[in-house]
């Protein structure tokens, strides 16, 4: 008889946990002036490259955080049985296009800014299921590329309110493997999608803090866990004001997350450089958590960490009929 692994209405435990074996990080300037600079592998002088367009940019920097995470694992591409991997334009663009050289079974994931935490759960059920034996994940975003697509271009120059975030140019990849050491993926939640009316594709922190805090919340009924079970509790890119709307909303739940609870769109920029309620893109996630995160695992200084991942699922189609906005949040917990 198979093993259950399911935990609760959405939460799965990991009968033999995977690694992760190594992370890889690329960034562009703005990323690397804020507070991480010091933590990414590499730091673009320009938020081209040298390519002719932004969207090549994205590509470009995908492909290389994929075969930087390989090569510090040790690996060639050949060893890697998958490669899941996302971004935010449509049809999945600059991945399909970084995905042609690198020859490996492919898996493309659209969770918008929730895609790394999505990526790391998928990756995670086929080691653990015994279908591979390592998965590269991976995510991009670029500023330009995600402006152009889903508000205005960046040339046309306008002013952009307060709660709007400033999307990450960058991408990050992790290895995950069924043998090796370092910290390992152990339960994950995945998340429901949640619509809460909201309709302004500016305002995208608080339309998904309601679907972080659903997805909280079944985490913890699933698992049995308390919010103090964790050294931290990171969601993707709620951006201050999405970061202070889950606190509140999870205080009417009765749990209480201040003291542990963290948003890695509230991590990247300093307040000087002017991004308003912080970062956003898939790529938020995915540079903290292969870039800042996944080192202080491996130093001891966190040891038991829940990422959630958070995602608007809205496009410039649905805005221009005016859709409201649906949001997801996936979680998964890592432990040294």
């Amino acid at each position: 008889m198979p093993v259950n692994k399911k935990r609760g209405q959405q939460s799965i435990l990991f009968a033999a946990p995977p690694y992760i074996t190594s992370t890889a990080t690329i960034v562009g300037p703005m990323e690397g002036e804020g507070f991480l600079h010091d933590y990414f592998d590499m730091i673009m002088k320009d938020n081209i490259n040298g390519q002719t367009s932004w969207e090549k940019c994205e590509s470009y920097m995908l492909e290389w955080a994929i075969k930087k995470a390989v090569e510090k694992d040790g690996s060639t591409l050949d060893d890697i049985d998958y490669m899941l991997a996302g971004d935010l334009l449509n049809q999945l663009m600059s991945t399909h296009f970084a995905m042609r050289s690198l020859g490996r079974p492919f898996l493309g994931l659209y969770g918008a800014c929730s895609t790394l935490a999505e990526s790391m759960l998928v990756g995670a059920v086929l080691i653990d299921g015994g279908f591979g034996n390592k998965v590269a994940v991976a995510v991009s975003s670029h500023h330009d590329t995600a402006e152009r697509q889903y508000r205005f271009p960046t040339e046309l120059g306008v002013q952009r309110p307060l709660v709007s975030q400033w999307t990450v140019t960058g991408a990050g990849a992790a290895i995950v493997a069924s043998i090796g050491t370092g910290p390992r993926i152990v339960a994950a939640t995945i998340g429901k999608v949640v619509d809460m009316g909201v309709k302004d594709p500016n305002s995208m922190g608080p339309a998904m803090a309601p679907a972080a805090v659903a997805t909280l919340w079944q985490h913890f009924q699933d698992t049995g866990r308390q919010p103090s079970y964790y050294d931290m509790i990171y969601t993707g890119d709620l951006g201050s004001v999405g970061k202070m709307l889950a606190i509140q909303l999870m205080q009417e739940k009765g749990l209480d997350l201040t003291p542990n609870y963290e948003d890695c769109g509230c991590m990247i920029y300093r307040e000087e450089q002017d991004p308003h309620a912080g970062a956003s893109g898939c790529a938020s996630s995915g540079v903290v958590f292969c870039g800042y995160l996944y080192p202080a695992l491996l130093q001891g200084k966190l040891k038991k960490i829940l990422v959630v991942g958070t995602g608007s699922l809205h496009s410039s189609t649905s805005y221009q009929q005016k859709e409201s906005i649906p949001c997801i949040a996936h979680a998964v917990a890592i432990e040294m």
